[in-house]
């Protein structure tokens, strides 16, 4: 049976564009897949710890010398880890923040990276390849080439590094300009904004054909 992970970042509930598109993007994959099951998880309202001083070093020590602080450090990655073995596919919500991903991707991030559970120490191999990796973005000025801020945005170059010991291969998917209906000073670009979300949800739209019926 397929199984699909949605996983939501954004801090911004109801007004956020990075939701409404991942919210789009089960609604294809279940179209696809009917009889298919999702787990979700919203590191936006619900975030996983970052790494500190107690728990952090969980990944550089066999598991017996684990303090009780790293021992539950490993258990969530273990589980966060787990999350992705049982998908088919994954969906990810990106927002831009500050130039960079949100913290708690990056803590997201920085748990699967464990040694035995996502990748092989003694071969560099990634054990979460063949899944589907989809990141949605949503990013409220623009950044491709010729404006300003061209090269600003650290995200996307950043996740593909971040993940590769891993196998995941993300596939991005990015509405721009998406703070000019709300700033005064961007209404010119309007229109442009809107031509980036359209075409965001029309890739979004044909990510997954429906599987054809018997």
């Amino acid at each position: 049976m397929a199984h699909l992970l949605h996983i939501d970042s954004s801090i911004k509930g109801g007004q956020s564009v990075s939701r409404k598109l991942t919210a789009r993007a089960v609604a294809v994959w279940r179209a696809a897949h009917p009889d298919g099951t999702v787990t979700y998880r919203d590191l936006g309202r619900n975030p996983i710890p970052h790494l500190d001083d107690n728990g952090g070093m969980a990944r550089q020590l066999p598991v017996e010398q684990h303090t009780p602080e790293q021992a539950a450090s490993w258990r969530l990655s273990e589980q966060l880890i787990g999350e992705i073995r049982e998908a088919d596919a994954i969906v990810l919500g990106l927002p831009l923040y500050n130039y960079g991903a949100p913290s708690s991707v990056k803590a997201w991030v920085d748990h699967l990276l464990a040694p035995g559970l996502s990748y092989d120490p003694s071969t560099g191999t990634g054990l979460l390849e063949g899944r589907d990796l989809i990141v949605l973005g949503s990013r409220g000025g623009g950044y491709g080439p010729g404006t300003p801020r061209h090269g600003w945005d650290h995200v996307t170059p950043w996740l593909p590094h971040a993940l590769e010991a891993t196998g995941l291969e993300p596939r991005f998917i990015t509405a721009e300009l998406t703070l000019a209906p709300v700033v005064p000073a961007m209404a010119e670009l309007i229109p442009l904004a809107e031509k980036s979300l359209l075409q965001a949800e029309q890739e979004i739209d044909g990510l997954w054909a429906p599987v054809p019926v018997a």
